[in-house]
C-alpha cells in the first residue's frame, strides 16, 4: 500500500452532535481531539510507506487507533470492533457514524511497518514534541525511574518440556520448508515422538525415565544435526533460526561426547542470564526478585515529577529478566541526553544506584542520582567499633593506603567481585598488622584487606551519598520518588502490560513504547481536565498516631 498524504478531516457534524448529546462529560476521547487535536499527522509516516501502489489508510488514524488501543488493552480485534461501533473513537478518528471500520489485520501491518524501519518510538517521541510545546516538560527537571517485570509470551518450560519442544519446534520448521529433504533423513521414530506437544503430565514421573527420555531426545537432535550439517544437505537448512536454536539448546543441557549425549545435571546448566527457555522467544530469562519468579523481561519508566506539571513518561527501556537495575542507567540517561531530556535529579531506588553509577551520572551527564546506597556490610561500621574505611588515608595515585597507625599497604589489585564488577583489593602485610596493639579493633582476619571502589570518584561519591542518606533533606528530596508505583500500577491494570502482547525483545520495546504513549494521553487529558496529582495513601491509624504526636509535641 502506497501513502498519498491528505489533510485531516474535520470532525462531521452528525458525530460531533450525537457524540456531545450521549457521551458523558469528560470523556477522554472527546477531551483528547478537542484539546490536542489528532496527536498526529500523514506526513509524520511518509518513510513508512511507498509512493506507487494502492492507496493505504491514513496513518494518523492508524496511529490514532493504536495509541487508543493501548489505553484499554485492546486486541486488534477489539479496536477494530470499538472504531465500528464507538461514537467517541469515530469522534476522535473524524468518522461518520455510518463508517464501517477496517479489517483489524491493518493494525498488525502498520506495527510491522514502524519495527521494519526502527521507528519503535516515532509514536512517542511526537506525543512529546506536543507536551514541550504546551511547556510541560521542563529542562532539567526532576524525574524517577521504576521497573517491573513482564511475562513473555510463551508457556513456562521445564527442562525435559524444553529440550522435547525445540526439536520438535525444529521438525515443524524443516517440514514446512524442507519436506522432502525431512522425509528422507528422518528417524522412523520421530513420527510418534514429536507428533504431539510436550507437556509435563504426560511426561514420566520418575528420575531414571526422565533422564533416559532426556537422553534419547538429546541423539535424536544430534542427529538431525549431523544431517543438517552434512556436505550433502542443502547449506541454507544451517542458517535457519531453528536449527540454531536446537544447537544452542543442546550445548545447554547435553554433554558433547562420542558415546552419545549425557544429560547434564541441574548444577551443570549455564547461569539464568545466558539459558535458553523456550526454543519459541529465545530472548526471553528466568529470574527471581524476592517471591516473583518469572519467565520473560523487564521494562524500565521513567517519568517527570514536578509539583505543578502532569506527570509524563519520557524514556522507557527493556531489557532481559535477569539484567540488574543498576545496569541500565548508562544507556537510559544516554537515551535522555539524545532526546534533550536530562533531568537534574533522578530518584531511583536501591536497585539502580552503585558507586560508579553516582560518579558517572554527575561527571557525564550532570545528573545528582538521589537513592538509598548499598551500606557498608563490614563489621566496623555495624558495630560501630573499630577502624572503617573513613579512618584510612588513600592515596590513588600512587596505589598505596595508608592505616589510623600509619602503616601502608602492602599489595593494591583490580579483582572481580560476586556481581562480576571490577573492584580494587588492598592488602596490608600479615606480620605488621599482627605486631600492630590495635589489631583486635582493626580486623578478625591475621591481616587487614580493604575492598575500594575502581576509582577515586566512584568512591568519593560513594561515601557522600551515604552521608547525605542521613539528612532530613534526602528524606525530603526522596519522598518525590513514591509516586513512580502508581506509574507501574497503571502500566499493569489499565495497559495490560504484566504481559507481552508479542514474541521476541524487539516487539515488546514497541508494546513498551505504545504503552508510554497511551499513558501520557490519559495523563494529559486527565491535567487538562483539572486532575490533581495524588498523594500517598497514609493509613487512618498512621494518621491518628501522626494526630497524638502532634497534640502531645503542643
Amino acid at each position: 500500500m502506497s501513502l498519498h498524504p491528505q489533510p485531516i478531516l474535520a470532525i462531521p457534524e452528525e458525530t460531533a452532535r450525537v457524540a456531545h448529546a450521549v457521551l458523558p462529560q469528560g470523556n477522554v476521547y472527546m477531551q483528547m481531539r478537542d484539546e490536542l487535536g489528532t496527536l498526529y499527522q500523514d506526513q509524520d509516516f511518509l518513510d513508512l510507506f511507498p509512493t506507487h501502489g494502492q492507496p493505504a489508510l491514513e496513518p494518523w488514524r492508524l496511529a490514532l487507533v493504536t495509541v487508543m488501543q493501548y489505553a484499554e488493552g485492546l486486541t486488534d480485534r477489539q479496536a477494530a470492533d470499538a472504531v465500528r461501533t464507538r461514537i467517541d473513537w469515530k469522534y476522535a478518528l473524524s468518522l461518520e457514524l455510518t463508517h464501517p471500520g477496517f479489517d483489524f489485520s491493518v493494525l498488525s501491518e502498520f506495527r510491522s511497518r514502524l519495527l521494519a524501519n526502527g521507528a519503535e518510538r516515532r509514536l512517542f517521541d511526537l506525543l512529546l514534541e506536543r507536551c514541550r510545546e504546551r511547556g510541560w516538560i521542563k529542562a532539567r527537571g526532576k524525574q524517577r525511574t521504576d521497573s517491573t517485570h513482564v511475562l513473555a509470551a510463551i508457556r513456562t518450560l521445564r527442562r525435559l518440556e524444553c529440550v522435547g519442544e525445540t526439536m520438535r519446534h525444529a521438525l515443524n520448521v524443516l517440514a514446512e520448508v524442507a519436506p522432502d529433504w525431512l522425509l528422507e533423513q528422518m528417524d522412523p521414530d520421530w513420527a510418534e515422538r514429536y507428533r504431539r506437544r510436550f507437556s509435563d503430565f504426560r511426561l514420566p514421573k520418575e528420575a531414571t525415565a526422565r533422564v533416559s527420555l532426556a537422553e534419547t531426545i538429546g541423539m535424536d537432535g544430534r542427529t538431525l544435526l549431523e544431517k543438517v550439517y552434512a556436505k550433502t544437505s542443502p547449506a541454507w537448512l544451517q542458517e535457519l533460526e531453528a536449527i540454531d536454536t536446537l544447537r544452542c539448546v543442546w550445548i545447554q543441557h547435553y554433554h558433547a561426547s562420542e558415546q552419545g549425549t549425557p544429560w547434564r545435571s541441574d548444577q551443570e546448566l549455564p547461569p539464568s542470564a545466558l539459558l535458553i527457555t523456550s526454543p519459541y522467544d529465545v530472548e526471553a530469562r528466568y529470574s527471581r526478585k524476592k517471591s516473583t519468579t518469572w519467565t520473560g523481561y523487564k521494562v524500565h519508566f521513567t517519568e517527570t515529577c514536578e509539583t505543578d506539571e502532569p506527570h509524563l513518561i519520557v524514556e522507557v527501556t527493556t531489557t532481559a529478566a535477569t539484567t540488574p537495575d543498576g545496569e541500565v542507567m548508562g544507556e537510559l540517561h544516554e537515551q535522555l541526553a539524545e532526546h534533550e531530556l536530562l533531568p537534574d535529579q533522578h530518584l531511583v531506588d536501591m536497585g539502580y544506584v552503585d558507586a560508579e553509577v553516582l560518579a558517572q551520572s554527575q561527571n557525564r551527564y550532570q545528573v545528582d542520582v538521589v537513592g538509598p546506597v548499598p551500606p557498608d556490610v563490614s563489621w566496623q561500621a555495624k558495630e560501630a567499633f573499630g577502624f572503617d574505611h573513613s579512618q584510612f588515608s588513600i592515596d590513588w595515585q600512587a596505589h598505596q593506603v595508608t592505616c589510623p597507625t600509619s602503616q601502608t599497604s602492602q599489595s593494591w589489585g583490580i579483582i572481580p567481585d560476586r556481581h562480576g564488577k571490577a573492584v580494587i583489593r588492598v592488602r596490608f602485610p600479615q606480620a605488621v598488622c599482627q605486631a600492630c596493639p590495635f589489631h583486635a579493633q582493626c580486623t578478625h582476619s591475621p591481616a587487614r584487606v580493604l575492598i575500594l571502589q575502581p576509582n577515586e570518584q566512584a568512591y568519593h561519591a560513594l561515601h557522600e551519598a551515604r552521608e547525605r542518606e542521613l539528612t532530613p533533606e534526602f528524606r525530603t528530596i526522596y519522598a518525590k520518588r513514591a509516586g513512580v508505583e502508581g506509574t507501574i500500577a497503571q502500566a499493569v491494570r489499565t495497559c495490560d502490560m504484566r504481559r507481552a502482547r508479542y514474541i521476541g525483545s524487539k516487539k515488546l520495546r514497541l508494546q513498551a513504547f505504545l504503552t508510554a504513549t497511551a499513558m501520557n494521553v490519559l495523563r494529559a487529558c486527565a491535567w487538562i481536565a483539572g486532575d490533581i496529582h495524588a498523594s500517598t495513601p497514609t493509613s487512618r491509624f498512621a494518621r491518628l498516631i501522626a494526630s497524638a504526636q502532634s497534640a502531645a509535641a503542643a
